[in-house]
């Protein structure tokens, strides 16, 4: 299946170069670079949103200078990790005090019962939350996919760490690891949207950074520091302030307002203690990438994201076409052929979108996200020394073994896409 594309040439309106335009893409000039960035992203305007950005600038432009000077990346336990450890546990340990505290009024008698009860179920409110499988997706055990948990026991092998218990599939244009359940098992979430616009060895190199958070440790997301930050996020939205309050909600807004300052002061500092430590993690993880699917297929998954905005309009696209059409027909007729056109789509985004793409997450750095290195940097980590050649190489039948184990899978998203709509 292919797109029909019609390119054309054009002079440029500031330097007179000539431009090659595709009308599905933004029109810029390679010469000049006008119009590379036409909805680049305002600063943030608080200063602490500000300051957030420019550490995080700062310490990527850091992390590329120790990679090009051919020092090796390696996870660390410093002193901010440390902190925030010890931050998160106190968190935690606030928790406890409640269940202690309302406990023993409890236990008092009945003066008590009232400021106990009342204590317990602010503990309970705020309690570490632990994420559990979700409800409304497809979730693959290994005795349902044995050849694609092959593929990701191989893949962990090479980051270094084991796999996972199950495989939750859902219609996002991501893919993420997680633990879920008190008891801590391991869950990789694979949003089939960008499963089926990447190749093989792309698909490799992305189970590959995605197991390399495991193999590194990213702080942010392990058990006792994120499940502190969910914490802090509930305690901020309770104590947050109500907007255009009655009487005796501006008396409440008052008595919270001390709370609410000092639950979003460590919230912020937690979440800067933590940035240094998931950057790295993410330059870690693209190198775990390259191991498994080679430096090549890992640099060509970061190009197809730099254009992941165009397939989220691509299926948004086909979902506004099946509800236009009435429902359940539409939707069946569409359903056959949804993810080959979509790989089409991709397949036909050309050369100088990349390009802009690139240029444009140079320009805008951090930006768009504190939390993660631009795109830019990553790609010139992966570029500095020597290219990585893959080390777990599917085939045609495995890849045809695992498509079959997913087929149920990938028809339910489609299906949920072009009922309910695509959701970015």
């Amino acid at each position: 299946m292919s797109v029909v594309t019609e390119e054309t040439t054009q002079p440029c309106p500031q330097c007179g170069a000539d431009i090659r335009a595709d009308g599905r893409f933004t029109l810029w000039c390679a010469s000049c670079d006008w119009n590379v960035d036409p909805q680049r992203p305002q600063e943030p305007e608080g200063r602490l949103e500000r300051a957030q950005r420019a550490l995080a600038r700062r310490y990527g432009d850091k992390l590329l200078a120790e990679v090009t000077a051919g020092q090796a990346l390696q996870a660390r336990r410093d002193v901010p990790a440390l902190l925030a450890y010890a931050i998160a546990l106190a968190v935690h340990a606030t928790t406890m005090v409640l269940v202690v505290a309302g406990a023993w009024f409890l236990a008092s008698g009945w003066g008590g019962l009232v400021p106990g009860v009342f204590l317990l179920l602010m503990a309970w409110a705020l309690r570490p939350r632990v994420k559990r499988l979700p409800d409304d997706a497809p979730v693959l055990r290994r005795g349902q996919a044995p050849e694609l948990f092959a593929l990701l026991d191989e893949v962990a092998m090479v980051a270094g760490t084991r796999g996972v218990d199950a495989v939750v599939v859902n219609a996002e244009l991501n893919a993420s690891v997680g633990t879920v359940g008190v008891r801590g098992h391991r869950v990789l979430t694979l949003g089939m949207p960008l499963w089926e616009i990447l190749t093989p060895q792309q698909r490799t190199a992305l189970l590959g950074h995605e197991f390399g958070h495991y193999g590194h440790g990213d702080t942010r997301h392990g058990m006792v520091v994120g499940t502190a930050l969910r914490s802090l996020a509930t305690w901020r939205y309770f104590f947050a302030p109500t907007a255009d309050p009655t009487m005796l909600q501006m008396a409440v807004n008052v008595v919270s307002f001390v709370p609410y300052l000092l639950v979003h002061g460590v919230l912020r500092l937690l979440d800067q203690l933590t940035l240094h430590a998931t950057q790295r993690a993410e330059y870690l993880a693209d190198r775990v990438a390259a191991r498994a699917g080679s430096t090549q297929a890992t640099v060509q998954l970061m190009d197809r994201l730099l254009v992941i905005d165009s397939a989220a309009m691509m299926l948004r696209r086909e979902a506004n076409q099946a509800s236009l059409r009435g429902r359940a027909a539409a939707v069946e007729a569409r359903l056959a052929g949804l993810w080959q056109r979509l790989a089409a789509y991709m397949a036909s985004i050309p050369e100088h979108e990349y390009e802009r793409q690139r240029r444009a997450g140079a320009l805008r750095g951090h930006s768009v996200d504190a939390t993660h290195p631009p795109t830019h940097l990553r790609r010139a980590c992966l570029l500095v020394g020597e290219t990585a050649l893959a080390s777990v190489v599917t085939n045609p039948g495995r890849e045809l073994k695992i498509a079959t184990e997913l087929a149920d899978a990938r028809g339910r998203v489609a299906r949920q896409i072009l009922r309910h709509g695509f959701h970015d």
